[in-house]
């Protein structure tokens, strides 16, 4: 049933302009970084050759055009998900979702699962850019393997937070701005938060407060360190928000 109503939202999110707007949006902007950061390290070529060890495709054109997408996702990631729930319930199809034989929790996952297609998909198309200079240059899988990694972990927790939100409200305008500003004030004070409970020597509420902070706990992947604990946080704060949701729309479903 998951995959049933994925395949549904997934239908939905094609079907709809919004959608072709962000994904095209994001390959122009992510395509003209690319771009420009590669005619800089050509043209920062006689410069690396004089360094005995000097950093190289992946490093200064790979690695920071993916950078880009993590902020970009900031804004993309609200978008997509505005219409999931807000919109279903401002047209009543979200009663008829609801009251039929499936659980809230397959409901959730199933558009959890749709906009997660649609990031990948995005994430994969960016991923060919560096990826169709393979011939031409040497590229570190490593660190590219780490950074995908990172923001596929990185884009399951925006989504859950962006559904949180949509499921709060009937307007997807709302929903989106507010899972902007969400998102936002975790990237923001997330960070500064945990850094000021570890300076104070609460190492415990620190660490809880890290699983807030998504873009630190990219930061060791982008560098290419699997850090389990980086990982385990982002899949916690995704685990949370879309467990938050169900719950929401339990909640809402016995009210009637």
């Amino acid at each position: 049933m998951i995959f049933t109503i994925a395949a549904k939202d997934l239908k939905s999110l094609f079907a709809s302009p919004v959608a072709w707007v962000v994904l095209i949006l994001v390959q122009l902007i992510a395509g003209y970084g690319f771009l420009r950061r590669f005619d800089d390290f050509l043209n920062l070529q006689p410069q690396l050759l004089q360094l005995s060890s000097p950093p190289g495709f992946t490093e200064l054109v790979a690695a920071p055009t993916f950078s880009t997408l993590a902020a970009i996702m900031l804004f993309a990631v609200p978008v997509l998900a505005m219409r999931m729930i807000a919109e279903e319930r401002r047209n009543q199809t979200m009663v008829l979702l609801t009251s039929a034989p499936v659980s809230m929790a397959d409901i959730v996952l199933g558009k959890f699962c749709a906009l997660m297609v649609m990031l990948m998909l995005i994430l994969a198309l960016i991923a060919l850019m560096p990826l169709s200079l393979a011939a031409a240059t040497r590229l570190d899988y490593r660190l590219i393997g780490s950074i995908l990694l990172g923001l596929t972990l990185l884009a399951a927790a925006f989504s859950a937070v962006s559904l949180y939100v949509s499921s709060l409200t009937t307007h997807p305008i709302v929903a989106a701005l507010g899972a902007f500003g969400a998102l936002l004030g975790m990237v923001l004070i997330g960070e500064q938060v945990a850094d000021n409970l570890h300076t104070r020597g609460l190492g415990v509420l620190a660490a809880l407060a890290q699983v807030f902070s998504p873009v630190k706990n990219l930061e060791p992947l982008g560098k290419g360190v699997i850090d389990s604990y980086a990982i385990a946080c982002l899949l916690l704060l995704a685990a949370l928000f879309l467990a938050l949701t169900v719950r929401q729309l339990d909640a809402r479903r016995l009210r009637g």
